[in-house]
């Protein structure tokens, strides 16, 4: 029996919005990268794992399952707790002091009171869930439905700003969810007019911002991976370029350490093939200098 065109067409939607679903946990890299109060520096590399680069720049890899995003527990405060697993995604727990909670399909974020926060729902109805280390979850604040005359279909970053308030990136804007739930903008970042192709990112995603961080004056730090630079954006807007990268490599996470600034750099490609992505970091100063301080190299099982 044919199946009716109304039925079909639902079929369909649903088969698509099904397809959106799995884009941000298996068709690109990592955007995990965190500094702990000693200066080492973490990053998820979605080819190999977890690694660490050490005060003087010794790098590690530490054993971990090839996961995208990365919050550092520094009290150790999720050592006994359950973690989420199942249709939101799975998190997972690697080493102590700090511990590095990894997760493998939703952005994560931990708060100065040790609480976990992550998104979990369907396009248009996602949610941010907060945790605490004894396990009791609730819904800290529900989302607008739509982005730019859309469905909202995923979180692309999430962070704690100096106040305990959540950030979070769509495609195109930075958004801050107050303590009573309450989202607002607090950037909107337009594509950059002939900006670079990079692999893997469809066009009209662009500029795709992804990972960020808050300083305490509320300046953000963000990945804008689709057009291959690492701003800065004070509350004012005031946007700044840090990095412009060359295609195929693209930013795609931020972590700060005092003054200094550490980008998690991915080389893109169109292949979902985890290994084809490789990762470096990048430190830029508080003087403004830049310099890769590590980068991983296929096939060796070491970085350099």
């Amino acid at each position: 029996m044919q199946m009716p065109h109304r039925i079909l067409q639902r079929a369909v939607l649903a088969f698509a919005v099904a397809c959106a679903l799995s884009i941000p946990a298996f068709a690109h890299p990592g955007s995990g990268i965190a500094v702990d109060k000693n200066g080492h520096v973490y990053f998820l590399d979605t080819g190999s794992g977890l690694w660490k680069i050490d005060a003087k720049g010794k790098l590690t890899k530490l054993s971990s399952t090839r996961f995208h995003w990365l919050a550092l527990d520094a009290n150790n405060g999720f050592a006994n707790a359950r973690l989420p697993t199942g249709a939101s995604g799975e998190i997972e727990k690697v080493g102590s002091n700090p511990a590095a909670l990894i997760a493998s399909d939703w952005p994560i974020a931990i708060s100065q009171n040790g609480n976990l926060y992550f998104p979990t729902g369907s396009p248009g109805r996602l949610q941010i869930k907060q945790m605490s280390p004894t396990g009791n979850t609730s819904v800290f604040a529900t989302l607008p439905a739509t982005t730019k005359g859309s469905p909202l279909l995923h979180v692309n970053g999430i962070t704690v700003g100096p106040k305990g308030e959540l950030y979070y990136t769509e495609n195109n804007s930075i958004r801050r969810i107050n303590a009573n739930g309450i989202v607002s903008t607090m950037a909107t970042v337009p594509a950059l007019d002939g900006g670079p192709s990079i692999p893997g990112i469809e066009a009209d995603s662009r500029p795709h911002l992804r990972g960020l961080e808050v300083d305490e004056k509320g300046v953000m730090y963000v990945a804008a991976s689709g057009d291959g630079r690492a701003l800065k954006i004070t509350p004012e807007g005031k946007v700044t370029t840090l990095v412009q990268t060359q295609s195929p490599w693209s930013p795609t996470g931020v972590a700060l350490f005092g003054n200094d600034v550490y980008v998690l750099e991915y080389l893109h490609t169109a292949r979902d093939v985890r290994t084809d992505w490789v990762p470096r970091v990048r430190k830029i100063a508080s003087d403004g200098s830049s310099k890769i301080i590590a980068t991983i190299e296929r096939g060796v099982g070491e970085g350099k």
